[in-house]
C-alpha cells in the first residue's frame, strides 16, 4: 500500500496553503462580521484553478483527479469555512452536475465561465418543507408544448443569490409513477428567467461569507432543452451528486480539525501560566494528542474514499463514513481548541471562534449525521 500523494498533488497542496494564507486569512473575519460575499477574492480561486478542478480540459477544466480536489478544498477550509464553502458548492453542486449529466451544448454553454471562475452556479434540492426527506419535495414542472413552467421555492441554496450567481439546477416533480410516487426531473434555469426569483439569507451563524439563498419560481418557463439529461432522472442525479458532495463536506471538515488543531498548538506553546507554555500540562498536551490522532484517522478515511471514486469502484458508504467522521471530528477539535483558548476563544478577534461556529453546519448540510448513519446502516444490512 502506498500512502504517498502524487508530486501534483504535494504541489496543489501548497500552492493552495500558500494562496490561503496569504489572500484568504487576512480577510476572513472581517468577511465574516460583515456578513459580506466577495466576488473578488471569488474570482481569484478561479484564476488559481480551484473550480472545475475534475472536468475535463475540453469544457476549461484542470483534468485533474478527484483526490487533488478534495485536498484544494481541505487546504481553504483549514483558513476559512465561508471561502471553502463556496469552491465545495462551486464544484461538487455547481459544475458536478452539469459536468456529469448535462448535454453537449449545455456544457459547452455553462461550463467554461464555471471553471474559470466567472460565474456561479446553485443546487437547488432543498424545500422549507423537505430536507433530510428530499422525497417530499413540491416544487413541480409541468409541460407546455416545448417547455416546462416551474412552480414551487428552494431554502438554504449556496451560490445561488450572489453577483456571480449565472443560475440554478433545480429539481421538481414531472409527473406520478403507477405505484403513486413522483417522478423527478431536474432542470436548468438561468439568472434573469422571468419569473424566477432569488434572494440572499443573512443573519446566519456560520459560513457568513458565503452566499446562501432562497429560491422562488413563480410559472418559470423554460425550454425543453433545459432539462439536464433526462425527464425522470432527477432523483437520481441528486443522490450521485450528493454521494460526490460529501467528499467535499467531509474535506471541510478536515480541513477545519486541522487548522483549529494548529491554532490550538500555536496558542498553547506560547500561552504561559504556573511560569510556563500550557502546552507542557498533561491537561493540555493529552487534549492535542487526541486532536492529532483522529485528524490522522480521517485524513485516512477522506483520502480512501476519494482513492474508491477516482478508481470507479463503490464508494458511497465510504463517501457517507468520511462525511459523517470528519464533520463531527471537527465538532471535537474546535472545542478543545475553544477550550486550550480559554477566555479568548471566544472573542471574534481570535480565529478558533469563527471556526466553532462554522462546523455546525456541517453535521447538518448535505445530509444529516442522522441520515449518514441510517445510509451506513443500511449499506451494512441493518
Amino acid at each position: 500500500m502506498n500512502f504517498d500523494l502524487t508530486n501534483e498533488q504535494e504541489m496543489i497542496r501548497r500552492e493552495v496553503r500558500n494562496f490561503a494564507q496569504i489572500e484568504i486569512a487576512p480577510l476572513a473575519i472581517d468577511l465574516d462580521e460583515q456578513e459580506a460575499f466577495s466576488p473578488e477574492l471569488t474570482k481569484k480561486m478561479g484564476e488559481i484553478g480551484l473550480f472545475g478542478m475534475f472536468v475535463s480540459e475540453a469544457y476549461e477544466g484542470q483534468a485533474m483527479d478527484y483526490l487533488s480536489y478534495i485536498i484544494a478544498v481541505e487546504e481553504v477550509a483549514r483558513i476559512d469555512g465561508s471561502q471553502a464553502a463556496t469552491v465545495a458548492a462551486g464544484n461538487s453542486l455547481g459544475i458536478g452536475p452539469i459536468f456529469y449529466f448535462g448535454t453537449e451544448a449545455q456544457k459547452k454553454k455553462y461550463l467554461p465561465k464555471l471553471c474559470q471562475g466567472q460565474g456561479l452556479w446553485g443546487f437547488g434540492l432543498t424545500e422549507p418543507t423537505a430536507g433530510s426527506d428530499a422525497g417530499s419535495s413540491k416544487t413541480t414542472a409541468v409541460k407546455d408544448g416545448d417547455d416546462w413552467i416551474i412552480n414551487g421555492s428552494k431554502i438554504f441554496i449556496t451560490n445561488a443569490a450572489c453577483e456571480l450567481t449565472l443560475g440554478v439546477t433545480v429539481q421538481a416533480i414531472t409527473g406520478e409513477k403507477e405505484n403513486g410516487r413522483p417522478i423527478y426531473t431536474c432542470f436548468l434555469v438561468d439568472v434573469g428567467t422571468p419569473g424566477f426569483k432569488a434572494v440572499p439569507m443573512h443573519k446566519k451563524m456560520m459560513w457568513r461569507a458565503s452566499n446562501t439563498a432562497e429560491l422562488y419560481f413563480d410559472n418559470v418557463r423554460v425550454p425543453k432543452e433545459n432539462i439536464l439529461g433526462k425527464i425522470g432522472d432527477g432523483f437520481h442525479q441528486m443522490l450521485q451528486t450528493l454521494d460526490g458532495g460529501r467528499l467535499s463536506i467531509g474535506a471541510m471538515g478536515l480541513g477545519g480539525a486541522q487548522g483549529a488543531y494548529e491554532l490550538a498548538v500555536k496558542y498553547a506553546q506560547n500561552r504561559e501560566q504556573f511560569g510556563q507554555p500550557i502546552s507542557k500540562f498533561q491537561a493540555i498536551a493529552f487534549k492535542l494528542a487526541d486532536c492529532a490522532i483522529e485528524i490522522e484517522c480521517a485524513r485516512n478515511l477522506l483520502y480512501k474514499a476519494c482513492w474508491l471514486k477516482n478508481e470507479k469502484r463503490p464508494f458511497e458508504k465510504e463517501a457517507a463514513m468520511a462525511k459523517l467522521y470528519c464533520s463531527e471530528l471537527m465538532g471535537r477539535v474546535t472545542n478543545h481548541a475553544v477550550q486550550i483558548h480559554g477566555g479568548y476563544g471566544l472573542m471574534k478577534e481570535y480565529h478558533v471562534e469563527r471556526f466553532y461556529r462554522d462546523q455546525k453546519l456541517l453535521d447538518i448540510g448535505e445530509g444529516t449525521s442522522e441520515i449518514q448513519r441510517l445510509v451506513i446502516s443500511r449499506h451494512i444490512g441493518c
